[in-house]
Order: structure tokens, then C-alpha cells, then sequence
């Protein structure tokens, strides 16, 4: 039985993208980074995952090229780590850097899980809305209501602190 993680993908420079994908549990991380930048219509490019917490913070770095640090916490290469492998369950996060340089990123959750379909071929792209990011030049594109962006994001994308802050440091 193979089983097939279901993704749902935002980008914060267009609130309104989103592309929703399933892909095979064993995938490697270097496959799906390769499937994108085809969906994505994007040029070959250096670029990292990271598994994210449920607070979007950036945790175990993937990266395609093999950096040979095999210190704990060190960056791991993509081809050899699977997507079941880091990816376990409803709501698990990854962010996929695409521009190291202009720190640009494409959010994913899992939104579900389901056995491989006869005569599917997977991956696959199952629904997208709204142009795709230029893959050189950012531009803030402001979501109307029902901005999907804003509805993964959640409370995380406001501010917690007060305005009584010092300036100073």
C-alpha cells in the first residue's frame, strides 16, 4: 500500500496563490524540489526546505547540494531524505527557501493523506489559484477577502507585542 501526502502550498508575496499537490510519501525531498520548479515554470536554482513548527519557525535544513557536514543540526541533502520521513501528519509544515538571497519562500501543510489511485499519476497538482511569484523579481501582490495566505497564517502573522517598546536598541 503506498500512501499519498496531500499539500496545500501559499506564497506571502500574493496572498491569493495557492496550489494544492499530492505527492507519493516516498518522494524524496530533491524529486519534489525538481517537481516544483517544473509546476512553477521556474529555472533550475539552488534552494533549501526546512521543517517548520506549527509557529512557522524554521527547523531541520534540506538542502541540494550535499554540504559534507555531517554535525548534528547540519544541513542535510535533499536526495536523501523522503517526504514520509519528515512529514508525518495533519497540519506538519515545511517552508521551501527558492531564493537564498531574497530569503523568498513558499509555505506548505499537510492537509491530509490517502492511498495511491489506480491510473493516477502522481505527483500531481490538483488545484491552483492565482498567477505564480516571478521566480526573480518579488512583488507584494495584497490579497482581497478570503486571502488564503492570511487564513494558514492564522494569528501568527500579527504582532504580539505592545507599542511601548524602546526605539533605542
Amino acid at each position: 500500500m503506498s500512501i499519498i501526502l496531500k499539500f496545500r502550498m501559499l506564497s506571502d508575496e500574493n496572498d491569493n496563490f495557492l496550489r494544492d499537490y499530492e505527492v507519493p510519501y516516498d518522494m524524496n525531498l530533491l524529486e519534489f524540489h525538481k517537481y516544483l520548479l517544473e509546476t512553477l515554470e521556474y529555472e533550475d536554482c539552488v534552494a533549501s526546505f526546512f521543517v517548520a513548527d506549527p509557529m512557522w519557525e524554521k527547523g531541520q535544513e534540506f538542502t541540494v547540494v550535499d554540504m559534507e557536514d555531517h554535525s548534528e543540526g547540519a544541513p542535510l541533502p535533499m536526495e536523501t531524505s523522503s517526504l514520509g520521513q519528515i512529514m508525518h501528519k495533519h497540519k506538519d509544515r515545511l517552508i521551501y527557501l527558492f531564493d537564498l538571497f531574497g530569503d523568498r519562500a513558499y509555505y506548505f501543510e499537510v492537509t491530509g493523506a490517502s492511498e495511491i489511485e489506480e491510473g493516477i499519476f502522481y505527483p500531481r497538482e490538483t488545484y491552483g489559484q492565482a498567477d505564480v511569484p516571478n521566480q526573480y523579481e518579488a512583488s507584494l501582490v495584497d490579497g482581497d477577502d478570503g486571502s488564503a495566505f492570511e487564513d494558514m497564517m492564522g494569528d501568527f502573522s500579527e504582532f504580539e507585542g505592545g507599542d511601548d517598546y524602546d526605539d533605542q536598541y
